[in-house]
């Protein structure tokens, strides 16, 4: 990249974060049970993909308004992977210790996804 290019999805800390989240939730899986591979398994990895790839998609979009509802969208599949992850705990899919170490980095990615969300918000509201 040139000095002056625009910042791709890939230099936002909540992508890299959401990504490398995703890595972690395709380990986890692997030891979830073959029973699970069309549901659970398949549904938080499904969940847990959606984040970053929304926060790309929206970045690369045209407006600053069409960026936030991506950002929005990938909110909500954080909201979901957090629920996912919850159940597998509860089915005992998932350790406590993968669970925490887990739920704690989607709140950290959820915090970041927030700020960014409120920053771009206030420049559509600027823009309006």
């Amino acid at each position: 990249r040139g000095g002056s290019s625009p910042v791709g999805f890939e230099d936002l800390d909540v992508w890299q974060q959401a990504h490398g989240l995703v890595l972690e939730i395709y380990k986890v899986t692997d030891t979830f049970p073959n029973t699970e591979m069309f549901r659970l398994t398949d549904q938080l990895c499904r969940s847990a993909a959606s984040i970053p790839a929304n926060i790309a998609k929206g970045k690369g979009r045209d407006s600053n308004r069409e960026f936030l509802r991506f950002l929005i969208i990938a909110r909500g599949s954080l909201e979901e992977t957090k629920y996912h992850l919850l159940l597998a705990r509860d089915l005992h899919y998932l350790s406590e210790t993968d669970y925490n170490k887990l739920l704690d980095g989607y709140n950290a990615a959820g915090k970041m996804l927030n700020g960014l969300i409120n920053k771009v918000r206030k420049e559509v509201q600027g823009s309006s």
